[in-house]
């Protein structure tokens, strides 16, 4: 029977996240590299990968903002709107895509606000593989998609002192169900995984002009010594798993119910501040406002480690280095030289060394002040060390 379904064209990519994993599923990993890896997932072949996941689609389709992987809006013939994620190939293991669903159901379960996937039940003589117990992830003609239900929602207001408190409740209630257990194949946010092993791509893949090659080299290396030294300084340092890349473009807000989390495709294993520190608005004193706010909501769900707090500058620029990894891995694909026009240039490279240098200063004033502290050279005050460390 013909499909008279009207094929929508969809919007164009929006915002980027992500960070890249070591492993990589081997049916996957052919498209992995290629500079287009979504040539063929056309409006069509949207809807027939729902079709083949028992998902029959009325033929509206919207295209949202994602950078990272492709994702949609499909309303459903039975009346019902879902999300359908395609995932960048090369990019997530199978294990490491099951591990973030199982996450998400478990935050469900205890009644933390995730949207989780949904089970998927192909129809007899689907050409769809599902993997999974329960089975949440479709492999579709090279691709592979998982769905959820839509939810709404804006950003928060993180200028409102109750915003962030809530906002620490609930990050705080997410926290508490990561520490149950560990992860077993997602990344860990740290110096060697987030930092060096960027680092190394980087220099590795002659894309930093030479010119300004050493100059970044030096100022990354100055800066990533001094951030291990500072976890370093944080003995039996507690990891657990987390949403990974919480800012507040990634939490959606309802008035009434407060905020949500749609995704965890950054979800990994790290210290609970990287859950906070980039809901900050910077590094100044309406940053240790709104950190203090933060915190008043966390710990009214789980405890804080306060030596976390010296771990904000470390993380900063492990993000920076990452940053740039992530722009450099993209580069082939035709969408980031028409988003990111400025990249990749001496301009773009040198600013980066710039930003390195600041952070090393930033860095070196942060473990002065922890330093002072230790060694009773400051009144016995909380507030003194954070605001010495936060610039």
């Amino acid at each position: 029977m013909p499909d008279d379904r009207v094929r929508m064209p969809s919007d164009s990519a929006g915002a980027p996240g992500g960070m890249p994993a070591d492993a990589v599923d081997a049916a996957d990993d052919r498209r992995g590299d290629a500079p287009t890896p979504y040539a063929d997932l056309t409006p069509a072949a949207v809807l027939d990968a729902l079709d083949a996941v028992g998902l029959r689609g009325d033929g509206r389709l919207l295209q949202l903002n994602s950078y990272e992987n492709r994702v949609f809006q499909v309303h459903l013939e039975d009346g019902r709107v879902v999300v359908a994620k395609f995932y960048r190939p090369g990019r997530w293991s199978d294990a490491q895509i099951l591990e973030e669903h199982a996450f998400a159901r478990e935050l469900t379960a205890a009644e933390v606000p995730v949207v989780a996937p949904l089970i998927l039940q192909p129809p007899a003589g689907s050409d769809a593989r599902l993997v999974g117990e329960p089975p949440t992830l479709a492999h579709h003609r090279g691709m592979r998609l998982a769905v959820a239900p839509r939810r709404g929602g804006r950003a928060p207001e993180l200028d409102d002192p109750a915003v962030l408190q809530w906002m620490g409740r609930f990050i705080g209630r997410l926290h508490t169900v990561g520490a149950a257990r560990p992860f077993a194949h997602r990344t860990v946010i740290d110096v060697a995984h987030t930092g060096r092993a960027a680092r190394e791509w980087l220099l590795g893949s002659g894309l930093i002009p030479p010119d300004v090659a050493p100059a970044w080299q030096a100022a990354a290396d100055a800066a990533l010594d001094l951030s291990q030294q500072a976890f370093d300084a944080v003995p039996g340092l507690r990891l657990i798993r987390l949403h990974g890349d919480c800012h507040a473009g990634n939490v959606l807000w309802t008035p009434d119910a407060g905020p949500h989390f749609v995704d965890l495709d950054d979800a990994a294993t790290g210290p609970a501040v990287q859950d906070l520190w980039m809901l900050l608005p910077g590094e100044d004193e309406p940053a240790r406002r709104q950190l203090d706010a933060l915190l008043r909501g966390y710990r009214e769900m789980a405890d804080f480690d306060e030596r976390e707090r010296r771990l904000i500058e470390p993380l900063r620029t492990l993000r920076l280095i990452h940053h740039s990894a992530w722009l450099a891995r993209r580069w082939a694909d035709p969408a980031f030289p028409a988003a990111f026009p400025w990249f990749g240039g001496s301009g773009y490279w040198g600013q980066q060394a710039q930003q390195l240098r600041e952070q090393v200063q930033a860095l070196q004033q942060a473990a002065g002040a922890s330093a002072a502290v230790w060694m009773g050279g400051a009144d016995d005050d909380e507030d003194f060390e954070f605001d010495k460390g936060f610039r």
